[in-house]
């Protein structure tokens, strides 16, 4: 039958699987090598991948297809056929409400919500636990930022399309995860992309930002620059300078910068653990972003595989490389002038404690700093601060 092969092959790919490489990675790469495999059949290995790591490191003791079988539950609301081949009893229930479903489970399943992710004695203080941990089992939203003056244009594609959206503010709308937005775009000819994927609590970053027309800032892990897009949309005057440790993420960050129409800046490769001096001995700066390297945990609801992959002493490990990032960045800040620190983690050593570590050892000046909760706006989750150098 149909869903005893689905297992068969979700088994298969398990089987397969390295516990330390991204499934978005992974995954095709297991399709190329598996052409057999029909549509239908990669969709529902996929479904039943993301969904099985959901669970994180419950049920630790349970067989594979067990376990497959409690998140089925978990993250499914409605109908089932899978879950009914295997377990009837909780297809039954699968439209009860998530804290119901957690419940049964708890009473029934031997499931153990505080299991999924076991590093909550590390959580940043404003983290509503059993939210958070719940947030798991829910599919994170496709997030578009539009580009100012082109909402009336993107709204109109959206209205006459029969994809399902929300928005949110004037510039954010909201799709289902797996949205194709390439089939509603690609046809029309467009002097700047009037769109950019971004994460919804990336975009709230913006307003702590605050530029000023001609100043000169720096995004210090530019990464795929969606920062820099911001900082542009807000002020298209500023001069900017961008900078990442990969060579080849500069590269392609060329191409989203002039399909966004920002031709101006200056990029630079700099690993920010040594001294930056040879590259940047003569700048000073009005603002500096720093969207510091981390453990990326307020994004698992989207990579949940990294739940069972994560390490717990890397927690102290980026704690310290974001120390050193943030006290090599600082000296190129003017004085009076913003230090803007961001980390997609939930993780306190990687966020109030770098900036009790920016005001005590370096002296920098908290002016607000605030975590950004995703987990109950399908989003993700992360933490913000803009700290002054003294004048």
């Amino acid at each position: 039958m149909r869903s005893e092969q689905q297992l068969r092959t979700f088994l298969k790919v398990l089987e397969q699987y390295p516990a330390d490489r991204p499934l978005s990675k992974f995954l095709p790469d297991f399709f190329r090598r598996n052409k057999q495999m029909g549509s239908n059949d990669r969709r529902s290995a996929s479904r039943l991948l993301y969904n099985y790591f959901r669970l994180g490191r419950a049920l630790p003791n349970r067989r594979a297809e067990e376990r497959l079988f409690i998140a089925e539950f978990l993250c499914t609301e409605v109908d089932n056929p899978f879950l009914q081949h295997f377990r009837p009893d909780l297809n039954r229930m699968i439209q009860l409400r998530l804290d119901e479903k957690i419940r049964y489970a708890e009473n029934n399943e031997g499931f153990k919500l505080e299991e999924v992710f076991p590093f909550i004695s590390h959580l940043s203080g404003d983290i509503d636990v059993s939210a958070f941990l719940a947030s798991f089992f829910i599919q994170p939203d496709l997030f578009i930022r539009i580009i100012p003056g082109a909402q009336d244009t993107v709204l109109d594609i959206f209205r006459n399309s029969a994809i399902e959206y929300r928005r949110i503010g004037e510039y954010c709308i909201a799709l289902s995860n797996g949205t194709n937005l390439n089939s509603l775009f690609t046809d029309m000819d467009y002097p700047v992309k009037p769109y950019e994927v971004q994460d919804l609590s990336s975009q709230y970053t913006l307003n702590y930002f605050k530029p000023k027309r001609y100043e000169h800032w720096w995004d210090a892990c530019a990464a795929s620059g969606g920062k820099s897009l911001l900082l542009f949309s807000e002020q298209p005057d500023i001069k900017l300078v961008v900078s990442d440790i990969r060579s080849s993420v500069l590269d392609n960050l060329d191409e989203r910068f002039i399909a966004a129409g920002l031709r101006t800046y200056q990029k630079k490769v700099i690993d920010l653990v040594q001294n930056p001096d040879p590259e940047l001995h003569h700048y000073q700066f009005d603002g500096i972003i720093l969207d510091a390297p981390c453990s990326g945990s307020g994004t698992w609801g989207r990579t949940p595989e990294m739940i069972s992959q994560f390490a717990e002493f890397k927690i102290q490990g980026f704690h310290n490389l974001q120390k050193t990032i943030a006290g090599n960045v600082i000296k190129y800040l003017k004085p009076g002038k913003p230090l803007v620190y961001i980390t997609c983690s939930v993780f306190r050593e990687e966020n109030e404690e770098i900036v009790s570590y920016l005001q005590n050892e370096c002296g920098l000046q908290l002016e607000a700093s605030e975590l950004i909760k995703g987990w109950d706006k399908k989003a993700d989750t992360m933490y913000v601060a803009r700290l002054l150098k003294p004048e």
